[in-house]
């Protein structure tokens, strides 16, 4: 593999440097073809360096700055007063080619708005959607989008959603005619909201998309289609449920701390390590990493609140997105759909 880029945001998200810092050590040890541009205040992330090893480091570059974008901050204002700030310097980083892709646990709708403005959308396309790989009941992956970058979204973003979703399937998880559909309050064709009907209709008669139908909530894991397109609020509101109930599903594996007899220690160890076998991947950190489609380049949105293990799974999607070139993909794809779905 030739060499490749990433910017990364060293300042956003809930921890900052003590979680970008390690997981980008982390991702350049096990993989010596990546390098890394660290954006952030020097003082900050400078400690978390002494103690790496010198060939990692070569493959390191920091890059000052001294201002973040807070995460409480209002996406317009933000945007406003971006300048200087971490988030904005590795996005500028990688419109000027000097990176291939960016990562940030950052405020999204800074970086949403932000990326749009810098990186512009691709031709047909209104707003980018964020999207992310969720393990299903089959063995294989869904993808979900959008999950938070586009609260409301008419009829056309849906389908545009659904044809970006159709070639990150193809080239991220290596589906040929990967399925399609809707998340709806029900199956029916009468059933749901004015723009999710409208935006079934197109879909029906676009020829290059596999489109299935609506499915439901409760179909989101059991592998019943390779891409489910939702708005922003559906699909953020569906994201967080499924990882706070499987964070509560996995505690509970690991708690219970009662004197019990040596046999019901064995019997409750052997019970508890089946079932994280079973359903350990559904752990969040293992998925951790949005895909910010539709841009001219590759955006990834780490969780905030992710830990080490889960932003060097981001920082791998961004490899990922670059290896695959999946913006340009999306491009070829939507010139031969997107005319005939007007």
């Amino acid at each position: 593999m030739s060499r490749l880029t990433i910017a990364l945001d060293a300042m956003g998200g809930d921890f900052g440097p003590c979680v970008t810092v390690p997981a980008a050590l982390q991702a350049l040890a096990s993989n010596p073809a990546l390098n890394i541009k660290l954006v952030g205040n020097p003082s900050d992330i400078q400690p978390h360096l002494n103690q790496c090893d010198s060939a990692v480091l070569e493959r390191l570059q920091l890059i000052p700055a001294e201002l973040m974008v807070a995460n409480d901050a209002k996406p317009s204002q933000a945007i406003r007063n971006s300048r200087g700030t971490s988030m904005r310097i590795a996005l500028e980083l990688l419109k000027e080619g000097e990176a291939q892709a960016c990562v940030s646990a950052g405020n999204t709708g800074a970086l949403m708005g932000l990326a749009k403005m810098m990186l512009k959308p691709l031709d047909g396309i209104e707003r980018p959607a964020l999207v992310t790989a969720l393990p299903n009941q089959k063995g294989g992956k869904t993808l979900l989008l959008d999950l938070g970058a586009n609260v409301e979204c008419d009829s056309d973003m849906l389908v545009q959603f659904a044809v970006m979703g159709a070639v990150m399937a193809e080239e991220i998880l290596q589906i040929n005619n990967p399925r399609v559909a809707l998340l709806n309050i029900g199956e029916e064709e009468t059933k749901g909201l004015d723009n999710i009907q409208a935006a079934a209709a197109i879909l029906r008669n676009v020829q290059q998309i596999n489109y299935i139908g609506y499915l439901e909530g409760n179909d989101l894991l059991t592998g019943e289609t390779d891409v489910l397109v939702c708005d922003g609020f559906v699909g953020n509101v569906t994201l967080k449920t499924l990882e706070g109930v499987v964070r509560v599903f996995l505690s509970l594996l690991s708690s219970g701390k009662r004197k019990r007899l040596w046999w019901m220690k064995l019997i409750s160890y052997w019970f508890k390590k089946s079932l994280s076998k079973r359903f350990g991947h559904l752990n969040p950190d293992r998925y951790n990493g949005a895909c910010l489609l539709g841009l001219r380049s590759s955006v990834i949105k780490s969780h905030g609140a992710a830990n080490q293990q889960a932003f060097t799974v981001a920082i791998e999607q961004a490899v990922q997105a670059v290896e695959r070139q999946v913006p340009t993909q999306i491009a070829a794809r939507l010139q031969a759909v997107l005319p005939k779905s007007e």
